[in-house]
Order: structure tokens, then sequence, then C-alpha cells
């Protein structure tokens, strides 16, 4: 199988594995019931996650090196050095590429089936972090940009009193107004 056609397989069972535990549940996320969704055989998808936890894996690595890449790429193509780190982090989380479903879903089934898979995001994090602290700013500042973000993104994945579009639109703006008078 090509390069190509093994990306679509995998991206295919993994938006399958998604869509399972986000409307049935992590409690549901069977291998069989992937194959199901995703229209193909189990040895078909065993090919690709040999088992469960290979499979949740997945999910998180898929969330994790898509954000990383798109944080990454606009930090180093920002122009303006100072804060740049900050603000890649705000645009990326605020891109509208990711669905926040998607995310949800990854970070449930890894911490529900094994709380060590969250290791690889939290090694992201702590780099991304680090960036962030070294972004020739205030380390607090920067930081607490950061917190907010995450803040607004954990309040929408478990539905805690998430601000409506027109608040979450206002702090968006906010906080790029923010970022543009004191990082600038």
């Amino acid at each position: 199988m090509n390069t190509t056609k093994t990306a679509l397989k995998k991206e295919l069972i993994l938006k399958a594995a998604s869509i399972i535990v986000h409307e049935e549940g992590v409690e549901k996320l069977t291998l069989e019931a992937v194959a199901k969704k995703a229209g193909i055989s189990k040895g078909g998808l065993l090919y690709h996650f040999p088992n469960k936890d290979e499979l949740i894996l997945g999910m998180v690595e898929q969330l994790s090196s898509s954000f990383v890449t798109e944080f990454n790429e606009r930090a180093e193509s920002d122009m303006q050095s100072k804060g740049r780190w900050t603000r890649a982090y705000m645009n990326s989380s605020f891109s509208g590429d990711r669905d926040v479903s998607d995310l949800y879903t990854a970070l449930s089934a890894a911490h529900f089936t094994n709380p060590q898979m969250l290791k690889l995001l939290q090694d992201e994090y702590a780099n991304i972090q680090n960036k962030i602290e070294n972004d020739e700013l205030d380390p607090v500042r920067s930081t607490m940009v950061r917190l907010v973000i995450d803040g607004l993104w954990f309040a929408e994945m478990f539905g805690l009193a998430p601000p409506n579009e027109e608040l979450r639109k206002k702090i968006t703006e906010e906080l790029k107004t923010y970022i543009k008078e004191h990082f600038a």
C-alpha cells in the first residue's frame, strides 16, 4: 500500500474512532466498532493499529502532530521575533482548523484507557511552554495568554459553561488586542 493510501486509511480509521468516542463514549470504543464505522475489515484496521491502545495513541499523536506543526510553522514565519511563540500559540489555537470534539475525544480516550498515553502531548506542551516563557516577553504574561486559550478550549471541550459564540468572539478579539498592545 503506498504512503498516500496508508495515510488516508489511517485518517479514516482515526476519524471513525473519534466519532464513536464522541457519540457513544469511550466505553463503546472497540476495534470491531471502529472497523465497522470506517467500513473496513477488522484485519484491515489491525494492519494499521494492532490494538486498542495503539489506536488511541494514534488519535493523540495525530492531534499533537497537527497542532505542533502548525504552531512551529507560524512562529518560524513570524518576522518579529519578540512574542512570536505566544502569537503562534494563539493563532494556531484559534485557526479554526481543529475540531474541539476531536481534541476532546482523543484526550478522553487516552485518559480513560491509560493516562500514560498523554505523555506525548504533555511533553509537547512542556516544549511549547518553554518556548512561550523564553519569547523575549514577560513569562508571566505570555503564560497567562496560553492559560486563557487553554481554559477556553477546555470549557468548550467539557461543556463547562462555555461562552456563547458572540462572547467567544469578543474574548478572542480582546486577547488579540492584548497581545498587540503588550507583545509588540
